[in-house]
């Protein structure tokens, strides 16, 4: 073993500049393999965290425009989701499957009132299953609750954002709870204060549908609904589901059944499939990105040995010719090619992974503000120590590969042509 060793560094030493080139080919193809994975998972990461903050067994139904004429009505008329609709999806029709039903109705430009302060709101009258579908943390205090709802009680749930407003830039939530403040002229205990969003800014006051109901009178358009289901674990199964679905709402408002316009249902379970499917086919792409970027430096690897095969094809024909065997030559020429693609391996996959601990030290907490939304670019950019090695492995095994072919015409060099060649 010493005796090969020695063998392989007086080789290396040889052609130190042709040996570093051809390594630097291959320290950047694992380096770029594990910085794209890096990346690959950071993007994942951050659009897996927006999703979080709702309920992947749930669905939206917002009313929408007609696209075809039907039962003596023209196409692009409004069709909204009214209180009546609630009723059909607490039919039996649809028990088996939908669980809870939550209902939306705000208004703009609402005065709040706090002491001196004073600012326009928006008032959302909606119920205490809202919270769970949209996973919505509360910060301090409660939400809503069915009492809430069935007494009509004049309470409130506020942002964290209007907590801070109200408190002068502070963000002691407690001090929030149990205070009065007052809309269009309505007194609401304060309950509660709620994350106004990770994804996007949600600065809605939140009361009882009741209490908004009672105040407002107009609830007869609803702004949505939204359920949670179960039992629909394929897609086919939710296709199907959304059919039915729709063309019964459809029916109830004089639509088409087959009207997609008329009534628009945002799936948050098919989105959370379409979104791991996104994100399989991501990894794959930068698997193949970065194997043929490593491609390249192994190839670089199977024409060093070549040339080196030619340039000892004299020295080989002397050692068949005092009786090497042709394993010994085979076993020299791979031997070198491993070392190289191992020890340049090696390299490449630490710069990687420390490439990654850079960027997630430098873009790993940055966000984007995209019209109200507050977006994560990446969420920890990193590769796990297993993949690295898992990637690097495969190029030592490429390496083996690649120098197989140059091995095996090493070992077939007859000693008779090989003295020839030496003259």
């Amino acid at each position: 073993m010493h005796d090969l060793l020695h063998e392989i560094w007086s080789s290396i030493k040889r052609n130190k500049l042709r040996t570093c080139l051809t390594g630097l080919a291959v320290s950047w193809g694992i380096f770029i393999i594990i910085l794209l994975l890096g990346a690959g998972n950071g993007l994942m990461n951050a659009f897996q965290k927006q999703g979080e903050n709702v309920a992947t067994n749930t669905m939206e139904l917002y009313g929408g425009r007609t696209t075809k004429p039907y039962d003596g009505f023209q196409q692009g008329r409004y069709v909204p989701l009214k209180e009546e609709d609630v009723d059909l999806l607490k039919s039996a029709q649809f028990a088996d499957v939908i669980d809870e039903i939550v209902i939306l109705k705000s208004s703009n430009d609402n005065k709040l009132v706090y002491g001196t302060y004073t600012k326009s709101v928006s008032l959302c009258g909606t119920y205490p299953g809202y919270i769970k579908m949209n996973r919505e943390k509360i910060l301090a205090g409660r939400y809503l609750s069915q009492n809430d709802i069935n007494q009509k009680q004049n309470v409130a749930v506020i942002s964290d954002a209007q907590a801070e407003d109200l408190l002068n830039g502070h963000q002691n939530y407690e001090a929030m709870v149990g205070r009065y403040i007052s809309i269009d002229n309505t007194n609401y205990r304060i309950i509660g204060v709620r994350e106004s969003g990770r994804m996007w800014r949600d600065d809605r006051v939140h009361i009882p549908f009741t209490t908004f109901k009672m105040l407002n009178g107009n609830t007869e358009e609803l702004d949505n609904i939204m359920f949670s289901f179960h039992g629909l674990n394929t897609e086919k199964e939710n296709e199907q589901f959304e059919k039915k679905l729709r063309a019964t709402l459809n029916r109830q408002h004089n639509a088409a059944p087959d009207d997609g316009g008329a009534l628009y249902i945002s799936n948050r379970f098919t989105q959370n499939m379409s979104m791991n499917k996104g994100t399989r086919i991501l990894t794959k792409a930068l698997w193949v990105v970065g194997i043929f970027t490593l491609l390249g430096g192994i190839v670089g690897v199977s024409n060093i040995m070549l040339i080196t095969v030619k340039e000892r094809t004299h020295e080989f024909g002397i050692r068949k010719a005092i009786g090497a065997k042709p394993w010994a030559i085979t076993k020299l020429i791979l031997a070198e090619s491993v070392s190289i693609t191992t020890i340049f391996g090696i390299f490449g996959m630490l710069l990687g992974l420390l490439a990654c601990e850079i960027m997630n030290a430098t873009v790993g907490s940055a966000s984007l503000d995209l019209f109200g939304m507050s977006m994560k670019i990446f969420d920890n950019p990193r590769v796990g120590l297993d993949v690295a090695i898992e990637a690097t492995l495969v190029l030592i095994i490429a390496g083996t590969i690649a120098g197989m072919s140059p091995a095996l015409q090493a070992a077939k060099v007859r000693p008779i042509e090989a003295l020839k060649s030496g003259k």
